[in-house]
């Protein structure tokens, strides 16, 4: 018989899993070495938040589970925020974390707390590995984490499962469960109500990103010429200079979209996952057109469902893109001065050095296949609006659990999955914060990583909502008057910059280094208040 840390080894091997990541314990040491002679890498991190994160962007990147690790009690807890994430953006994830002995689970512990508990509303599925359920129990977690929407599940390791004996067996892995394939009545039916509508509307979510149908979605809106809203984490999808780009809802200057949005008489919502943005925060009382994975989360009472497809979303896509055209009465000229309106507005004419100008530099230097990482705060409205993806894929953020720290950690996965590419990530100094211990994970990596932090001394985002209760700031400023940026973080080195000049210099410098560099641009924040939405009460 094999021991049980070879044969989760080649278990992961065999699910296409490359890397776990976490922070190792004495139970996890035999899995370590397991790897150490296999096909799978254990790769150290700094806190284990971020070997969620990582796991979490991998799984995203490469349509497999990422993987990570925790010990009991601190490091399970520390990395239930990771897992959190992959189980709110829908990523395939396998969070392994250390369990007590089952004489042991129910008594008083140093470190032990209940594990399963503490997972069952973060991931689509908690369990115990042992060695009588070794294999199924593992196919299962695979194509529970796969199958839509995709997620995280939870694996406990009893501490002494690395070294039991493992029966031997050969159990293939099941293929993920697919929705089924749209009803024929139902396309007819969408297609009567958009043949009817004077100004349907589509809005396209997240979900649509895990298709890859990306060039029949892009066929249904040429051919329909109706008006594109996306939320945040479907960014991409379309170019905005498209002529039927309405913007972003939720992000800076949504106000300007919804000046098109609130003009729909019809709304076909494309994977629209309202984890990122409930419909009633910005949809008119118009009927709704539903097709994705899941049925519509909305109030019904409220809001009339005219016609719902929960269905294979690929598929669906493909049959709407061989619809015919059908006219309609937007005023798509209208349309353009809005989003020329939107963006001009995103990039203020003023002689403070601010974040719209590390963005446009960033967008002139960067090759187009390069991936910009986003972390959280109010640097997040406005990348999430102005940034211009050249491909679906290439803008990595997160929305629906949406946790300051995710940027760095996203990066270096990102790199980790697409080692020729480059990769950005551009956080505010709150986040950077977080993660600063990364830096060093970046440097033992060898990850050639540009990290932009924008730095304004404050969680600005936070400022500005003190400031607009009428609040005086308070708890809120990250440093004292005798800040100065470092010359380096744990072997990464900076290079600071005050002024859009000196950061165009120091960015082109850092995309040509092999190794990875920390761009410190302090901006001005005040065009952030501008931007962001005040709230409705």
């Amino acid at each position: 018989m094999a021991k049980g840390a070879a044969v989760l080894t080649e278990l992961l091997a065999e699910a296409g899993v490359r890397q776990v990541f976490g922070i190792p314990s004495g139970p996890w040491c035999p899995f370590m070495e397991a790897m150490r002679t296999g096909e799978v890498e254990f790769v150290l991190v700094s806190n284990e938040a971020a070997a969620g994160f990582m796991a979490d962007v991998c799984g995203r990147i490469t349509g497999r589970p990422g993987a990570c690790y925790g010990t009991t009690g601190p490091g399970a807890t520390n990395l239930s925020t990771g897992v959190g994430s992959a189980y709110l953006d829908r990523s395939p994830q396998l969070a392994f974390t250390s369990e007590a002995r089952d004489a042991m689970r129910q008594r008083t512990m140093q470190m032990w707390i209940d594990h399963q508990a503490l997972f069952k509303p973060l991931t689509k599925w908690t369990t115990t590995l042992r060695p009588d359920n070794f294999r199924d129990t593992f196919a299962r977690a695979v194509q529970v984490a796969l199958s839509e929407v995709p997620g995280p599940v939870h694996l406990g390791l009893p501490e002494d499962l690395g070294y039991d004996d493992v029966p031997p067996g050969s159990l293939p892995l099941p293929e993920s469960l697919r929705p089924p394939l749209p009803a024929p009545h139902q396309l007819a039916q969408v297609q009567r109500l958009l043949q009817h509508a004077r100004k349907p509307l589509l809005a396209v979510g997240l979900s649509v990103m895990r298709t890859g149908a990306w060039e029949p979605l892009r066929r249904f809106i040429d051919t329909q010429q109706l008006p594109v809203i996306f939320t945040p984490m479907a960014k991409g999808l379309l170019d905005e200079a498209h002529p039927c780009y309405a913007g972003v809802l939720f992000h800076g200057l949504s106000d300007i979209v919804a000046q098109t949005n609130q003009q729909a008489d019809l709304v076909i919502a494309l994977g629209y996952d309202p984890v990122e943005f409930n419909y009633e925060d910005w949809m008119p009382k118009s009927p709704l057109v539903s097709i994705d994975t899941l049925p519509a989360d909305i109030d019904r009472s409220t809001y009339a469902v005219a016609s719902e497809l929960v269905c294979d979303l690929r598929a669906a896509i493909e049959q709407l893109a061989a619809f015919p055209r059908f006219g309609n009465a937007w005023d798509l000229p209208a349309l353009a001065r809005r989003r020329a309106q939107m963006f001009a507005a995103l990039m203020p004419d003023t002689s403070l050095f601010s974040p719209h100008h590390v963005l446009a530099i960033m967008r002139e230097l960067m090759p187009r296949d390069a991936i910009l990482t986003c972390d959280v705060g109010a640097h997040t409205h406005l990348i999430g609006q102005l940034w211009r993806p050249y491909a679906p894929g290439n803008f990595i953020m997160t929305n629906g659990w949406s946790s300051m720290g995710f940027g760095i950690p996203a990066a270096l996965a990102a790199k980790l999955c697409w080692p020729h590419r480059a990769v950005a990530c551009v956080t505010g100094d709150g986040g950077f914060l977080m993660m600063v211990g990364e830096m060093a994970t970046a440097a033992r990596l060898g990850l050639p990583v540009v990290f932009v932090v924008l730095t304004d001394r404050n969680l600005q985002l936070i400022k500005i909502k003190q400031e607009r209760r009428g609040y005086p700031q308070y708890g809120t400023a990250l440093y004292t008057d005798a800040y100065r940026p470092a010359p380096q973080y744990f072997g990464v080195p900076v290079i600071a910059a005050n002024d859009a000049h000196a950061f165009h210099e120091a960015f082109a410098t850092a995309l040509t280094m092999s190794e990875p560099v920390i761009v410190e641009a302090v901006v001005d924040p005040n065009e952030y208040d501008a931007m962001i939405l005040k709230p409705h009460k």
